[in-house]
């Protein structure tokens, strides 16, 4: 690979970026349904909202511009062939409740402002001309599957594994997602549209804010991602009896709660530890719920998530293990239902390849070799994968704190992480594979 494709731009020009970056941040942290906080959901008039802008900000850096068949906002900087394949970069728009500014509206962002840059660096803004492939921008519209329960709705459109089932999920208002396409004005009959063609991309490339401490812990700006975890999501149900709670001595007792609280001390005490293995108990209910009454039942969720498909599913072999040998001493019993699974996406050598090159022309010159970690959070490009080999750039979050208002990236790490992302599709463009 060759290296410093744009060292003929001025380090001011990539702190530029940064600001305008972390401005529009800002600005698009203003597009919400809720005042005080950041809530933005698909196929709202928020989502509608966001999508204009981001249309603007890509035209203004020479891109055409449309909205596809899910509702993703994309922009198109062609290659001189017209049939010519495209590197994609982008990431999402939409947010969980009450969220912090960085996660995905960053990634979408910085690929604008790389877009940019990369003209800059171009003979008259034809910077495209050596490179055999086109730029496609997506602010995907769906990530966080906090509308419908569903998440990665935008990309899976992208990647052509759209489910016919999804139609009937609905939202809180009881609003199906057929609904609420025709409400946003898109033909739920065309939604395949949105897939891509098997050749159409050559890549794609994601920075995203790190959803954990690992950089603020080593003190260093950016790290390359090796692979985004596998999931497994399941609801429990724990059964016991629901008796009077001053007259059933302890030794009658079967508590469905306590049994439950155990299970979710068991899944602490087991994933802690195994190695980059991560459960979490984020819900949990008592019925009948009354405060004089021993609760007769209760239901938890479970998130599983690991490096590797194979440690995953080998933990949940030994929780069950755990839960059979928890109920079993407190006379309950327990059902479990899967909810969801995703396999392990492991990025692609190449783009990680592409990625490490960019980050190195970051560092001083002798530096060591930049930091390599796995990602715990789910991404688009856990769909995009099924169509095109995927590379992604984790920059610093502080305290790594994510979907919360506190989540932080630093100006001065974004204009680092500019410099390696654009660097890193210019490598890409240098491969003679492209």
């Amino acid at each position: 690979m060759t290296g410093g494709r744009l060292d003929s731009i001025a380090p001011e020009a990539f702190a530029a970026a940064a600001r305008r970056v972390m401005a529009r941040c800002d600005e698009l942290a203003r597009v919400s349904a809720e005042d005080g906080e950041i809530t933005r959901v698909y196929l709202s008039p928020e989502h509608a909202r966001v999508n204009r802008l981001a249309a603007e900000w890509m035209r203004e850096v020479g891109m055409s511009t449309r909205l596809d068949a899910a509702g993703n906002q994309l922009g198109v900087l062609p290659a001189s062939a017209p049939d010519a394949p495209r590197l994609m970069l982008g990431s999402h728009l939409d947010t969980v409740i009450d969220a912090g500014r960085f996660d995905g509206i960053l990634g979408v962002l910085m690929s604008i402002e790389v877009v940019r840059l990369l003209r800059v660096a171009g003979e008259d803004g034809a910077w495209l001309s050596p490179f055999d492939f086109g730029i496609e921008v997506a602010a995907f519209s769906d990530e966080e599957g906090t509308r419908f329960g569903k998440a990665l709705l935008g990309s899976s459109a992208v990647a052509g594994t759209w489910d016919e089932s999804w139609w009937s999920l609905t939202d809180a208002d009881g609003i199906t997602l057929r609904e609420a396409y025709r409400e946003f004005g898109l033909d739920p009959g065309r939604v395949g549209e949105a897939a891509r063609r098997e050749g159409e991309l050559v890549g794609y490339l994601e920075a995203h804010i790190e959803q954990g401490p690992e950089l603020d812990r080593r003190g260093e700006s950016l790290a390359v991602v090796s692979s985004i975890a596998s999931a497994r999501r399941f609801q429990i149900a724990v059964e016991g009896e629901a008796r009077h709670a001053g007259g059933t001595p302890y030794d009658m007792r079967r508590d469905a709660l306590l049994g439950a609280s155990e299970a979710a001390l068991a899944v602490e005490r087991v994933c802690a530890a195994e190695h980059h293995i991560i459960g979490t108990v984020g819900q949990l209910e008592a019925f009948p719920g009354a405060v004089n009454v021993v609760p007769g039942e209760a239901r938890f969720s479970l998130d599983l998530r690991g490096e590797f498909d194979e440690s995953r599913d080998r933990v949940w072999n030994q929780l069950s293990r755990e839960l059979d040998d928890i109920m079993g001493r407190r006379h309950l019993r327990w059902r479990a239902r899967e909810v969801h699974q995703a396999p392990a996406v492991f990025c692609d050598p190449l783009l990680q390849d592409v990625v490490r090159a960019g980050i190195g022309e970051t560092l001083p010159r002798g530096a060591a070799e930049p930091t390599t970690l796995f990602s715990p959070a789910g991404h688009d490009g856990m769909s995009i994968g099924r169509v095109a080999p995927v590379g992604m750039l984790f920059l610093r979050n502080p305290d790594g704190v994510s979907h919360h208002p506190d989540e932080a990236v630093s100006g001065s790490d974004v204009a680092l992480g500019l410099r390696a992302f654009a660097e890193a599709v210019a490598h890409r463009g240098a491969e003679p594979a492209a």
